[in-house]
């Protein structure tokens, strides 16, 4: 069963078990009152109301598992998964796959294949999506568990506490490392193009070059922010767009996608604190392209 167990120590004496909860475990008003109201909020073993005042030594338990329904099929599509526990699945998507199912893909999405897995795996939770990737972008996708995950995942990302770092191939030679902080917004409602602009919202993109050539380099990148596009729409608007990438630069005879892979990411877990750290293998057309770089 996927539960909370806390007990209560000399700073939650005398408080009110919603705020503890709120301020104590960083959980979300709404979602404590949905699990309240179905008795999923227990003090010593006992449903109780959220007003109950907690005493020195009591056993909370918040019980995040529940039928959850979600209008997504489940696939039988291949699933690489990079890490897993209670709370979080961690996949590496493959190119030319949609994260989520949308008019245009309704199935056949990572997400159909992800709800194939949980099903065949008897886990009862649902696709909360904690990041995306676009449909060519290759690499790491986090999925949490349950509403609880989803929230303290999406705060960690809010805080740029989730280091995420790319394998991106641009056109060009740049050599050495450096930040790129420009802005980017749509210059319309009805584009489907960024660009850097100075209404736009702050973007914050830091990078490595590993290798380099006359024509292109091989680039570690991390994202302080996370803008769509923001990787392409940065490295475009300096002058050297990734390799491929035909929204932001021009085809390759070299690959048929962007060259971008969301290659690792780093972060505390949700319960004990330790260091997560995963790695997706680089797929085999941005190896090619690698080995395409001149030492």
């Amino acid at each position: 069963m996927n539960k909370l167990v806390f007990k209560v120590e000399d700073n939650g004496v005398g408080v009110k078990i919603s705020n503890y909860l709120k301020y104590e475990k960083s959980m979300s008003t709404r979602l404590i009152r949905k699990l309240s109201r179905r008795g999923n909020i227990l003090v010593n073993d006992m449903p109780i109301k959220m007003d109950y005042v907690l005493k020195l030594d009591d056993r909370i338990e918040v019980i995040l598992e529940a039928e959850e329904n979600q209008d997504i099929l489940p696939e039988d599509i291949p699933v690489d998964v990079v890490y897993e526990d209670t709370d979080l699945l961690i996949v590496n998507k493959p190119p030319f796959m949609v994260v989520h199912p949308t008019k245009g893909h309704p199935n056949g999405t990572l997400s159909n294949a992800v709800m194939n897995y949980l099903k065949n795996t008897n886990q009862s939770s649902i696709v909360r999506l904690v990041n995306r990737l676009d449909r060519d972008t290759s690499g790491l996708v986090i999925i949490a568990k349950s509403q609880f995950a989803h929230q303290q995942m999406a705060n960690k990302m809010d805080r740029d506490e989730v280091e995420k770092y790319y394998i991106a191939v641009v056109e060009g030679c740049i050599e050495g490392r450096g930040t790129i902080d420009l802005p980017i917004g749509r210059p319309s409602m009805d584009s489907i193009k960024r660009e850097v602009l100075e209404s736009g919202q702050r973007a914050v993109t830091h990078y490595e070059v590993l290798k380099s050539s006359e024509d292109m380099s091989l680039v570690l990148i991390r994202l302080e922010t996370g803008k769509t596009h923001q990787i392409r729409v940065h490295f475009s608007h300096i002058g050297h767009p990734l390799v491929g990438d035909t929204l932001y630069g021009k085809e390759s005879s070299l690959i048929n996608r962007q060259a971008l892979h969301a290659y690792k990411l780093r972060f505390k877990s949700i319960r004990q604190e330790n260091i997560i750290e995963v790695v997706a293998d680089i797929p085999n057309d941005i190896k090619s392209l690698i080995n395409n770089i001149e030492k």
